[in-house]
């Protein structure tokens, strides 16, 4: 579903596994996850089996992805890249640093947001443009969980160019909806909705735009998002 989302010049890879074959790590990878429980180490494992998927669709031979602070994916020179985990699907999205600047993906269940996590990631004016939440199993889309996925890209996308740490209500989006299905919510069936959004960033940053544009896709009980800035931005917005 990701790759619906992206454009392309970037090479994505996804899985609804929730495990890999053993031996799929590197021995330093492996190191990073030794004393981990098995949760986490199922997370790590098969997102870093789609990127070394991503990787070849880039031409790249498969090599180790480490990571630094706050667990930012450590890449090889000239490329970026994001990764995103949640229950029943993983995806990793790569790009060449000339045709990217940088990207951000997230991936979650499409469900409602846990009670009171809405209004510690959510700026008052956004609560009350994506309304209530929907009941489960009324068919409709969630979108406070759709704007928590949403902020999770801009911040993989914000993160590693700036090296300033967002937090959740120093963004303030948007939603549009451009699927012309107008009702159903894809958690089951062919059926999908998708649109855009657009993050006005509170916290600027003379690296990257004062907005920032995304994608959202909601299928099969997954919200996927995506946010993509090309190195080019500043002439494309007459800068």
């Amino acid at each position: 579903m990701i790759e619906l989302l992206l454009p392309a010049d970037v090479s994505s890879a996804a899985t609804r596994a929730d495990t890999v074959p053993d031996g799929a790590l590197f021995p330093e990878e492996e190191a990073l996850i030794a004393k981990s429980v098995a949760k986490r180490r199922n997370d790590f494992a098969t997102a870093r089996a789609c990127a070394r998927r991503a990787m070849a669709g880039l031409g790249l031979p498969p090599v180790a992805v480490l990571h630094g602070h706050r667990g930012k994916p450590l890449w090889p020179e000239g490329i970026v890249g994001t990764l995103t985990h949640c229950v029943g699907y993983r995806a990793a999205a790569l790009a060449r640093a000339t045709d990217v600047l940088s990207l951000g993906i997230d991936a979650e269940p499409h469900a409602p947001l846990p009670t009171g996590v809405k209004e510690l990631v959510t700026l008052p004016a956004e609560r009350e443009r994506i309304g209530p939440p929907a009941p489960e199993g009324t068919g409709e889309i969630h979108w406070d969980r759709i704007l928590f996925s949403a902020k999770e890209s801009v911040f993989k996308t914000w993160y590693p160019v700036t090296g300033v740490e967002l937090d959740f209500v120093q963004a303030d989006l948007t939603f549009h909806r451009t699927d012309s299905s107008g009702s159903g919510d894809g958690t089951q069936g062919p059926t999908a909705a998708e649109g855009t959004f657009a993050a006005r960033l509170l916290l600027t940053d003379a690296a990257l735009p004062t907005t920032l544009h995304g994608r959202w896709r909601v299928e099969d009980g997954i919200v996927a998002t995506a946010v993509l800035v090309r190195p080019d931005w500043r002439e494309s917005e007459g800068m």
